[in-house]
């Protein structure tokens, strides 16, 4: 099982899957780096802000955070989505905020007892440093900068899938949606999957929302049983949905799934649903 999981890092490290390796159109956009104390390091961010913002100066919007979201990684494909979306009045306008990598695999994963886990990195382990520049660095930047409402998701993929996940069971309050595609539900024993029923009956009044999908070619089933945890567990204010997609792969769920879910996540008001 290991030499399978290595083995698909090796891919995606060669081949670029998930990922731009070449420039692909997107929308307008403002680029700026913010010095994190978090991380000991600037960090590049790519804000898209939806047709009409500059010319409504009263009018606040929702914030869609994305990891893996540099302009050669997959803030390209999720910003041209979003954009169309709300152009063609399917998606409510929000406010698209991508965090560039510099080491992904440091950011998105938490601390590991596994010895084949702290194999596909150098650097491991640093998703609470990551979620510390989100929540005290990042957004207080961007509720200073844009006109934001209190209202925010993120989406992600694979190992930002498991940070999203991370986040939810540490830090439920930080989004209200979330957006987890095949998620690496493996990392560390498949602690997320492990802890999960003790997190959600330790938070009773949780009001969030979840969407979580699974591809065809993911090398275990760890998310179908944390669906089961879920199904078990979770309080009433958690709206969430588990859809495995065995039709799709791990290197197309994102780009496959995102119209789809970000549009019910951000469905106009008359037809507002839950992914």
């Amino acid at each position: 099982m290991w030499c399978v999981r290595l083995f698909l890092f090796a891919v995606v490290l060669v081949s670029g899957v998930g990922h731009a390796t070449e420039a692909e159109p997107m929308p307008p956009h403002a680029t700026f780096l913010l010095p994190s104390k978090a991380l000991r390091e600037q960090r590049r961010i790519n804000v898209y802000t939806p047709p009409g913002y500059a010319a409504a100066k009263g009018v606040r919007y929702p914030v869609l955070y994305m990891p893996d979201g540099g302009e050669q990684e997959d803030f390209p494909h999720v910003a041209t989505t979003v954009d169309t979306a709300i152009r063609a009045g399917e998606m409510r306008p929000v406010i698209l905020v991508g965090i560039e990598n510099t080491e992904r695999r440091r950011d998105m994963t938490g601390p590991t007892q596994v010895e084949q886990d702290k194999k596909i990195a150098p650097r491991v382990g640093g998703s609470a440093a990551f979620r510390a520049f989100l929540r005290d660095e990042l957004m207080p930047h961007l509720r200073r900068k844009y006109r934001v409402t209190d209202e925010t998701a993120i989406i992600g993929e694979s190992l930002a899938g498991l940070f999203i996940m991370e986040t939810l069971f540490l830090q439920p309050g930080m989004f209200g949606t979330s957006i987890a595609l095949s998620p690496s539900l493996w990392w560390n024993n498949e602690e997320w999957v492990r802890k999960a029923g003790e997190r959600l009956k330790a938070k009773p009044d949780l009001k969030a929302t979840l969407y979580m999908a699974s591809a065809g070619d993911d090398v275990a089933a760890e998310a179908g049983r944390l669906s089961e945890v879920f199904r078990a567990n979770a309080p009433a204010g958690l709206k969430w949905k588990y859809e495995p997609q065995p039709d799709l792969r791990h290197a197309n769920i994102y780009r496959s799934l995102e119209a789809k879910v970000l549009r019910e996540a951000f469905a106009p008001a008359s037809t507002k649903a839950v992914p």
